[in-house]
């Protein structure tokens, strides 16, 4: 029944809380995104607002939004969805850019399509309420700073590209940003067939989680490891597809987005830019074999295998089949590395390293025959002899293509090239150091030449690190197109005969190695010689050589004052440098003021009026100094410079600046005030007190004045003006006291009809508020002036009985307060207000009750004593008596009462005037509650019960504290070797009943037979209920304050109870022990209790004849079965 309840009373309860929880909070709740939302001009920027919390959820919610600019504190309407002609002019021309709409009833979505640099500020989303009553949030803000898109997206590969199926393709592309903010960047790749413009097919990407991702058609070959993403360096993307195939043509380009991370945790997209398309075209073979075994027998000869620099190696390539119907890819391989390769069709590709070559008729390759294949190197250096080796692949006609079949070799060939015996020599610097940035020039000298000369610059490359061709110089002197794809500004001249010079601009880490001069020598239309010479080129990254330092003169100003700071940027100032400059202010994120680009573009993100650049050029370090023109409080922050070098396309970020802190102090207040001098009226008179300013800062400052009374318990403020002269009054006067501000400027404090309570020391406290060079109201520390007021009182004989009263009573009784004037209360023209003032215990004095003079009885609102002001009754049994009377005395009531009388008489001009004010006596009450006098009886027994008996722990009240009182009865059971108890039945004091043995409820029966008698007995125990019993008694007394009050608890003494078996002789031997004892336990103790057993039965035949002592246990006598026997004989017959 109990549980029953419970589980009814539950879902009550907690609905009961839900109730209380809504009703203690804010009805209407607005919420925006949370700010600060940093976005990127000419971007879209979206704010979605939404309210809640309204009494009709279905209707329509109207919303405005509202902008305050960094610049002006003024609030600028922007739009609603209400009033058409919300919007400021500025606004309203940006009709079809700014949009606000309804995404439901109670949610709207605010649009500004392109995002201005002037539109950063605070937005308000307000909803119009369309109730009658305010309960909760209306208009919520959020913040939006709009930064400089920054992000730079480029590729330095060529425009067309032509592979053949099977190679290797790689793409580079630059990405990199100079945001201040902490964005990420992704990169993607994309490839767009030549049919279908907006078809653009993701091949891999790199989230701005840091995880590659394949577009879906190129899955399995990024898992088969041909599709590769690799970032190198600080900002570029490599692109890797090996084993292209035909559906690979197009045009591929890359695609980089910024990202910025809101404040709710989502990331947002900033702005995404595209590098140049590259179009790609591969040409299709295939790779299946042959389905059908070809006999074929390659063999590789040479006209000369032994030759001299500038001759012409002939190399001769056959090939025997069984098929004359055949056709063949025929390749030339030294040292494993590819020269040149006839198809099927007889076109001819050639190895990128062998490409000038080729373009300069020095590498010539051609079908010679049916089964015979030349190729011819003219002429020959001293980097061409080694082992060569002929490769032939056997090609089937199928479907419109060719199926390629099983690769055979030849026999490997051994050309020796020995140096001829020309004095051609080529000098170059062994190594060469230079600085991220700078233009690098490579010298190379010849000595020994006869004829005419062209040169070849070379680079050792990656992954293979051969030597790659950069750009070369013919004999004619026409510059050779670069044939690797580079980032610089590659140049290549011979400003002198023997003097060959290749310059590389914008140098960067990437560019260091080994670079090679080759040099040729000709003979009409022949090479005859070439020499070579290498250099090694290292390059000093930026970050070693470059440093940024802020510092300041007087990073500690007063307001007004100008601030200039240094950025120094250490390191040729001849780089495209990139500065932004930041301040921090309190704990938000940094904010950029402006940035200074590489072109000199300036772009303002603050103040521009605030703020003066200037940059200082010299020849190691630059200098940028940022002034701050009238520093005010807004400028004071922690500054920061960035620097970036746009190098490449590619932004390089250097460390940041250190952080210095700009801190804005008020000037020192130069205010001086003379007050009146002491003043001594007499009470009802009409005081002036004036407080004149003598110095001040400035001619236009503004004052704001505030009136203190100092008295000896307590300092009031009276009444305040504020920089406006807005008088506020904080004491309820009745305008009684009233101040104002004349010229001097003199502060006057006017008092009419004082008071006794007028006395005191008069504060005069003054703030100078001045206006910085932003025009906003800054104040200075504040300046007092003080003026003693005493107040002359005429003779009066008003007396009250000042006499402390102690008074003692019960809660529930009713007492009476006594207040008796003594002298003073014979005129008839006189007439009194008494106030009864309370002091509970640790609080101050409040009043509870006032009689006006008038007649009139009021009730003073008091937090938590309206019930004691409900009992209150003030009586008047004669003119100078002004009695209180308590009813129904509470436990709360204690405290201190006292009364205060005030002597008004009507004056002349028909006002009442207070002629005396005195205080009576104290009449401390004290409120005794009933004493706890309850007493339990406190037998300890000792139970021996079978399993078929039952046994009952009674419970007798001997003494209780009142008539009145209720009981809460609980029965506890315990081990007897263990302290921890436990609840058996409880009986409360609203004759609620609960049981805690579950699964035995139908052994336990409650009984009351009387008031103070109480009784549980238990129905036929089991042997696990051995142990010991009592109950526990809590005495609850009605209380006027708290309904019902715990008087008092006690507690029963131990009924110790024994059962054992039905049958058993002896009590208590069927009590079950908790404690298991092994085997070789129980051994030793049956061997000890047999020696103990042979003892006893010796000493005892010594001792018979003697009569035993009653045993202490009474329940041993209870339960024996048969007459009194000696204990000699009956241990005798036991023993048998």
């Amino acid at each position: 029944m109990l549980h029953l309840l419970f589980y009814l009373w539950t879902p009550c309860l907690l609905l009961c809380m839900a109730t209380l929880l809504h009703h203690g909070n804010a009805r209407v709740l607005t919420e925006i995104q949370a700010g600060p939302l940093y976005r990127v001009a000419g971007s879209l920027l979206s704010i979605s607002c939404n309210t809640s919390g309204f009494t009709n959820v279905n209707s329509r919610k109207e919303f405005e939004f509202r902008v305050t600019k960094p610049a002006n504190i003024m609030v600028l309407n922007i739009i609603s969805t209400e009033n058409p002609s919300f919007s400021y002019s500025i606004y309203r021309e940006r009709v079809n850019d700014i949009t606000l709409t309804h995404v439901s009833s109670n949610s709207v979505l605010f649009e500004i399509k392109s995002l201005q640099k002037d539109d950063e500020g605070e937005y308000d989303c307000a909803v119009i309420n369309p109730e009658y009553t305010y309960d909760g949030t209306y208009s919520v803000q959020t913040i939006v700073k709009v930064i400089d898109d920054s992000l730079s997206v480029s590729s330095a590969t060529s425009n067309s590209l032509s592979y053949n199926q099977d190679e290797t393709l790689t793409l580079t592309c630059q990405a990199s940003s100079n945001t201040i903010q902490h964005t990420h960047l992704s990169v993607a790749w994309y490839l767009r067939k030549e049919s279908a413009d907006d078809d653009a097919k993701l091949i891999v990407s790199l989230d701005r989680d840091f995880t590659l991702r394949p577009g879906p058609e190129y899955q399995q070959r990024y898992k088969a490891g041909f599709i590769r993403l690799d970032k190198v360096g600080e900002a570029t993307y490599r692109l890797t597809i090996d084993r292209l195939e035909p559906s690979d043509s197009g045009r591929i380009y890359c695609e980089a987005q910024e990202w910025i991370e809101d404040p709710d945790l989502s990331w947002y997209s900033l702005t995404q830019k595209t590098a140049e398309e590259t179009t790609l075209a591969v040409k299709g073979r295939e790779t299946e074999p042959v389905t059908d075994k070809v006999s074929v027998v390659v063999r590789l000869s040479a006209q000369q295998t032994s030759l001299q620099e500038g001759q012409v190696l002939l190399l001769t390539c056959s090939v025997d089949t069984e098929k004359l119907e055949r056709f063949f890819s025929v390749a030339w391989l030294r040292a494993g590395v590819e020269l040149a390769r006839i198809g099927p069709t007889g076109v001819l590709s050639v190895n990128t390293e062998y490409g000038l070559r080729e373009k300069q008729g020095e590498l010539r390759a051609s079908r010679i025959g049916d089964r015979d294949y030349r190729l011819v190197l003219q002429p020959v250096s001293t980097e061409d002899q080694g082992g060569y080796i002929c490769r032939v692949w056997p090609q089937e006609r199928q479907h419109g293509g060719f199926v390629q079949g099983e690769a055979q070799d030849s026999n490997s060939l051994l050309v020796s090239i020995s140096a001829s015996a020309s004095g051609l020599l080529v000098e170059m610097q062994n190594t060469v150091n230079v600085k991220e940035g700078d233009t690098v020039t490579l010298t190379c000298k010849v000595h020994g030449f006869k004829d005419q000369l062209s040169v070849t610059w070379q680079r050792k490359v990656a992954p293979m690190f051969t030597l790659a061709n950069i750009i070369g110089l013919s004999q004619e002197g026409v510059a050779e197109t670069p044939t690797v794809a580079l980032s610089n500004l590659v140049r290549v001249t011979r400003p002198e005969v023997d003097i060959f010079v290749l310059e590389l601009d914008e140098i960067t880490p990437d560019d260091s190695g080994v670079y090679h001069c080759v040099v040729s020598e000709w003979n009409r239309h022949s090479r005859t010689n070439s020499q070579s010479a290498r250099t090694m080129l290292t390059v000093t990254p930026m970050d070693s050589f470059m440093r940024v330092n802020l510092i300041s003169r007087n990073s500690v100003a007063t307001v007004g004052d100008n601030v200039e700071l240094m950025c120094r940027v250490k390191g040729p100032p001849r780089l495209p440098m990139t500065l932004s400059w930041s301040v921090q202010r309190n704990t938000s994120t940094l904010d950029n003021i402006l940035s200074v680009y590489y072109d000199g573009t300036i772009s303002w993100s603050g103040e521009q009026q605030r703020y003066h650049l200037r940059v200082d050029n010299k020849p190691s370090e630059r200098i940028y100094y940022l002034l701050i023109n009238g520093a005010s409080h807004r400028e004071a922050g922690s500054y920061q410079c960035r620097v970036s070098v746009f190098q490449k396309n590619v932004f390089k970020k250097l460390p940041p600046s250190n952080l210095l802190m700009v801190r804005v102090r008020n000037p020192a207040s130069d205010l001086i005030l003379t007050p009146t001098s002491a003043l001594t009226r007499n009470i009802n008179s009409d005081i002036t007190i004036k407080c004149l300013v003598t110095s001040s800062r400035s001619g236009s400052s503004r004052y704001a004045v505030t009136w203190i009374l100092q008295q000896q318990t307590q300092s009031v403020t009276i009444l305040s003006l504020d920089r406006n002269s807005q008088v506020t009054s904080t004491v309820d006067q009745n305008q009684r006291i009233s101040g104002q501000q004349t010229n001097g400027p003199s502060f006057e404090l006017s008092i009419r009809d004082s008071r006794t309570s007028d006395q005191g020391v008069y504060v005069c406290e003054v703030i100078e508020w001045l206006q910085d060079p932003r025009g906003e109201w800054y104040h200075l520390s504040p300046v007092s002036g003080t003026v003693q007021l005493t107040l002359i009182e005429p003779a009066n004989d008003l007396l009250l009985d000042r006499k402390e009263q102690q008074l003692l009573v019960k809660e529930g009784d009713r007492v009476h307060l006594k207040c008796e004037l003594i002298s003073g209360a014979s005129s008839d023209s006189c007439f009194y207000k008494v106030t009864w003032f309370y002091t509970r215990l640790g609080s101050s004095a409040v009043s509870l009750l006032e009689l006006d003079h008038t007649g009139l009885m009021r009730y003073p609102e008091r937090t938590g004593l309206h019930g004691l002001q409900q009992r209150l009754r003030l009586s008047r049994p004669k003119r100078s008596s002004f009695d209180l009377e308590i009813q129904s005395i509470h436990e709360g009531d204690s405290g201190t009462y006292r009364c205060q009388v005030e002597q008004f008489q009507l004056g002349h001009e028909g006002h009442w005037e207070q002629k005396a004010s005195v205080d009576g006596g104290p009449s401390i009450l004290s409120v005794n509650i009933t004493e706890n006098n309850l007493s339990i009886m406190k037998e300890e027994l000792a139970l021996n019960v079978s399993t078929s008996q039952d046994f009952t722990i009674h419970c007798y009240v001997a003494k209780q504290s009142s008539l009145e009182s209720k009981f809460q009865v609980t029965w506890f059971w315990q081990e007897k070797r263990e302290t921890k108890r436990h609840a058996v039945f409880t009986s409360y004091r609203n004759s609620t009943l609960k049981d805690f043995w579950f699964k035995r409820r139908e052994q336990l029966r409650f009984g009351h037979a009387l008031p103070n008698q109480f009784s549980l007995t238990v129905l036929k125990p089991t042997l696990s209920d051995c142990g010991l019993y009592y109950c526990e008694v809590e005495e609850w007394l009605p209380s006027l304050s708290h309904g019902w009050r715990r008087a008092g608890v006690e507690r029963s003494g131990y009924s110790n109870v024994s059962v054992y078996l039905q049958g058993e002789h002896e009590a208590g031997s069927g009590c079950p022990s908790r404690m298991w004892i092994g085997l070789p336990v129980a051994v030793v103790l049956c061997s000890l209790l047999v020696i103990f057993v042979l003892v006893l039965k010796m000493r005892r035949a010594k001792t018979c004849g003697k009569k035993p002592d009653q045993s202490l246990w009474v329940e041993q006598h209870q339960l024996k079965t048969k007459p009194y026997v000696d204990d000699c004989e009956v241990t005798s017959q036991e023993m048998e």
